[in-house]
């Protein structure tokens, strides 16, 4: 006898909650009961149930769509990344449906079950951290998940990224060369991996390659915002830097503007270089020195390693890591 599908009826039944209630949990939505969530969440795994948004009857469960979730559609990093994801998914023929979390852990969950209600074929994650939340979410997909420029610290999701640790390291070992003894570190929140455990690491290495102590008033937590840069001159200068490492293009252009309004000449007297080579580097005068990142190649190696895994094809290397460079401009000496 043919498997029954299971509904979100016999869900309801089940976890003798009512079908809102399963709805709301399967729609990400907050207003639940940690307790009853649990509860709702282990009978859709015993049970199996995919809420499926596609048309029930489908014989060929296959949608050949693939979920992009993207933390900032405007950041110039995450969109040069979807570029190479769009191109590869176009020569497979699969269809992309790209959604925007706004940065914000709630919503990713949120879009991530929005996305395998829609039975996408496989997802690929870009997001500036892996909440324990997310990993538990991307466990019970059925659809594979790659991460792409995002770091995952427990290495269990498939990834695609640069040797951020070595990158940041030669950045400031650079910065150091040049005489500056107060380099600065400005990051988004050292709650993300990739500026706690990755970018800080490659910072402290170069420091302490270069025999200088490090001092933890060089290091500033903002936002990834332009307005978050300008308004940090006051503190870089009271806190004696003459040159930064910033973690994202748009907050280094606003902390070399900030610099310039309150008169101080960069390179000559402040050097800045920045993360991710994006388009904003040649905008800004002086045009911003970057660590080069492939951008395209991230999304498109992203994508192919995707297919690979939808179609269950052998895969040598879950961690791809790919070549960065250092592009000296004029923010530098």
């Amino acid at each position: 006898m043919e498997k029954q599908t299971v509904t979100i009826y016999d869900v309801a039944r089940e976890a003798a909650v009512s079908m809102a209630t399963v709805s709301r949990v399967v729609n990400g939505n907050p207003n639940v009961k940690p307790a009853t969530r649990k509860k709702v969440l282990e009978v859709i795994d015993r049970l199996d149930y995919r809420p499926n948004a596609v048309a029930r009857g489908l014989a060929s469960k296959k949608t050949t769509t693939v979920g992009v979730i993207i933390p900032d559609v405007t950041n110039a990093y995450f969109s040069s990344l979807a570029r190479g994801i769009d191109d590869i998914a176009m020569m497979y023929k699969y269809n992309i449906i790209l959604t925007n979390s706004d940065e914000n852990g709630g919503k990713e969950v949120q879009v991530l079950n929005t996305l395998m209600a829609k039975q996408v074929d496989g997802i690929i994650f870009m997001g500036n951290q892996v909440t324990d939340e997310l990993r538990e979410e991307f466990r019970r997909s059925k659809a594979p998940v790659v991460l792409a420029g995002s770091v995952d610290e427990e290495k269990v999701q498939p990834s695609v990224n640069i040797d951020y640790v070595a990158a940041v390291a030669e950045a400031v070992k650079n910065l150091i060369d040049h005489g500056n003894q107060k380099v600065a570190f400005v990051s988004g929140s050292m709650d993300q991996a990739i500026n706690h455990d990755y970018r800080l690491k490659g910072y402290k290495k170069a420091l302490k390659d270069a025999g200088i102590a490090y001092d933890d008033k060089l290091v500033f937590e903002t936002d990834y915002t332009y307005k978050a840069g300008q308004s940090l001159e006051p503190a870089l200068s009271a806190a004696g830097a003459t040159a930064a490492f910033v973690g994202d293009d748009e907050l280094a252009a606003g902390v070399m503007n900030g610099l310039t309004d309150a008169g101080v000449k960069v390179p000559e007297e402040f050097e800045v270089i920045t993360s991710n080579d994006t388009k904003l580097t040649e905008l800004v005068r002086p045009k911003m020195s970057s660590i080069t990142q492939p951008l395209y190649d991230i999304g498109a190696v992203a994508m192919r390693l995707l297919t690979k895994l939808m179609n269950s094809e052998a895969v040598e290397e879950n961690t791809v890591i790919l070549p960065y460079g250092l592009m000296k401009r004029s923010s530098t000496k």
